[in-house]
């Protein structure tokens, strides 16, 4: 018989956070036993989850960033969440070709949409004709957002990520997961929980409010595991990546544009947006890699000679030198930076900010070519913050298109960050953490690529 389990992705946990503060975690290792685990690169979500999912790197999934250049359409493109993206076996149709019963659901971990499981939640705000954006889910089957919607409210979306993001999102999806699990009792369930990772970037983790942020999300955590065990449930707790300390953005394509690779647009309105197509090279800056897509051949050379002059770049890594991380696929840019420790790499294309495109200033995660960690905080130069942030409110509640200015331009406000490998393999804060109730399969050591083999294995025994 299939023993069920729950995972639980406590995003940006390691295994120095396990104690005091964590006496829920601290129970289940306690049953079983935790190790620090060694990860991928990029540690970034999206490659991360798909690594844990399929067991593979992504040369093999394909999953190179949270986003990455679509070469046949010249667009920059950054959390999609079709699962056809994803190449792979993943755990769940492993599992179901030892057991056609096993069921699973996913509850906001990425790829979501079209997954081949049971039950499914990811974030799905809509996107009305009059340029408004109302908050909403997207569940398979799609009566399960009804019920959930129901029962808890539309999901908090401006928790879950921006200035607002707090407890209140990752405390919705526990809610969401324990209803799941109850009713379904599925084979395999799911879960990400998110809030670790707001003021690890905004404040880093050596802040004492982190202390706060740890007890919160064990709560969170503890009530997962409870309603886990009410069903019989093996659980795992593991998370995706370890942030450490910065205090240096890195303007990566300021740096490229300076040397005459990159070119950008003037729109109409002003304002200067990227131009992925005509540029000789770019970059698309995710935490603390980015991929360099270079136009042409003869460039690739020359354009890593310049990256490797920077203050704040580690390495660059040419399409040979990829193939030793597993990260030499299609998708990869022709180089990948890597920023030194304490460097992390802005999207930030303009030269003045006068020319800033008009969503720099948003909470924007589709529209920026790049990954935007500013967007946690307040632009700390407006005078009255919360007055702005009401006043664009009430223009939303009246319908009224309106857009939230409110985001800075100042990317040293952010204080924490990863992606790079520093740490990996030898257990130090910079590693993230896998948790198992069981010691069935305990190990001295765990790899990210493990996780799917040690969950059938744990399910299914060895």
């Amino acid at each position: 018989m299939t023993k069920p389990l729950v995972v639980i992705n406590v995003v940006g946990l390691t295994q120095e956070m396990i104690g005091d503060d964590t006496p829920n975690i601290r129970r289940v290792a306690e049953d079983g036993f935790s190790r620090p685990m060694s990860t991928i690169l990029p540690a970034v979500t999206c490659s991360a989850q798909s690594s844990i999912l399929t067991g593979k790197l992504p040369r093999e999934h394909g999953i190179v960033a949270n986003g990455w250049y679509f070469r046949d359409l010249s667009e920059v493109l950054f959390w999609r969440q079709s699962n056809q993206l994803v190449h792979g076996e993943r755990i769940y149709d492993a599992a179901r070709k030892r057991d056609p019963n096993y069921t699973t659901a996913k509850m906001f971990w990425w790829y979501n949409m079209y997954a081949a499981v049971d039950w499914s939640v990811t974030p799905r705000p809509s996107y009305p004709a009059d340029g408004r954006k109302i908050f909403d889910s997207y569940s398979s089957p799609p009566e399960l957002r009804e019920r959930l919607q129901e029962k808890l409210g539309t999901f908090p979306l401006l928790k879950f990520w921006g200035p607002g993001a707090d407890i209140a999102s990752s405390r919705w999806i526990a809610d969401a997961s324990i209803a799941v699990i109850d009713e379904y009792r599925p084979s395999l369930t799911l879960v990400y929980l998110p809030h670790l990772d707001y003021n690890l970037q905004r404040l880093g983790p050596d802040d004492p409010q982190i202390r706060s942020d740890i007890r919160a999300v064990d709560a969170e955590t503890g009530r997962i595991v409870d309603a886990a065990r009410r069903h019989g449930a093996e659980v795992v707790i593991l998370s995706e990546y370890a942030i450490t300390n910065v205090d240096r953005p890195v303007h990566i394509n300021r740096i490229l544009r300076e040397n005459g690779y990159l070119q950008v647009r003037r729109e109409p309105l002003g304002w200067e947006t990227l131009d992925c197509g005509a540029s000789g090279a770019f970059a698309v800056a995710d935490h603390q890699i980015a991929h360099v897509y270079v136009r042409e051949q003869a460039d690739i050379a020359k354009v890593a000679d310049v990256l490797k002059k920077c203050d704040g770049v580690d390495r660059v890594l040419n399409r040979a030198e990829q193939a030793e991380f597993g990260l030499d696929h299609e998708r990869s840019g022709e180089l990948v930076a890597i920023a030194s420790e304490g460097a992390w790499f802005t999207y930030y294309f303009w030269l003045d900010d006068r020319m800033a495109p008009d969503y720099a200033r948003t909470v924007d995660i589709h529209r920026k070519p790049g990954y935007d960690p500013v967007e946690l905080l307040v632009d700390p130069q407006l005078k009255f913050p919360k007055l702005r942030v009401a006043r664009r409110l009430a223009q939303k509640l009246l319908g009224f298109r309106y857009y939230m200015d409110v985001i800075g331009l100042d990317a040293s406000v952010v204080k924490g960050s990863h992606g790079r490998l520093a740490g990996t393999g030898r257990e130090t804060s910079e590693d993230p953490v896998f948790v198992c109730s069981s010691k069935s399969i305990a190990c001295d050591q765990v790899a990210l690529t493990d996780v799917k083999r040690l969950a059938l294995e744990l399910q299914f025994g060895s």
